[in-house]
């Protein structure tokens, strides 16, 4: 894994310590992290408090700026239609994926949002498929499930 996916990985198992949904989200500008994050829906009781969501609030108030043009975010699970509606509304120029989601996937995989010709905004997507990302949420499902 390249080292700002490495980065989100550990973003998910800070989540997955917590009992979250293991995903991690951070954001890049010019080669620098400028925001991390980790799913915190159960922590917060808000089902708006995705690891992409809260890394894109943290990365406008860095730049003080709600377009982060220039900015890449790496995220180690394929983002939902929420997420991606905001990753597009954002402005945000990459997105790199660590893995798909075959049930709620928004860039690819269920819908595709993120690259929606009718949208104002095209994204550049780089899919990875990182067997890490995905185990560590195969592993935290079945810990759930008995």
């Amino acid at each position: 894994m390249n080292e700002f996916m490495t980065l989100a990985y550990n973003e998910a198992k800070k989540a997955r310590d917590l009992g979250e949904v293991p995903v991690g989200a951070i954001i890049v500008k010019n080669g620098e992290v400028i925001a991390k994050a980790h799913n915190l829906v159960e922590s917060l009781k808000d089902p708006t408090a995705h690891a992409e969501i809260i890394a894109i609030k943290i990365a406008v108030k860095v730049l003080n700026n709600w377009r982060l043009n220039g900015c890449e975010m790496y995220v180690t699970l394929e983002p939902c239609s929420m997420c991606s509606g905001a990753i597009l509304l954002s402005r945000l120029s990459k997105l790199h994926i660590g893995t798909f989601d075959e049930t709620t996937g928004a860039c690819g995989s269920v819908i595709n949002i993120i690259q929606n010709p009718n949208l104002n905004h095209f994204l550049d997507v780089k899919w990875y498929n990182y067997e890490k990302c995905g185990k560590v949420l195969t592993n935290f499902f079945k810990s759930k499930r008995g």
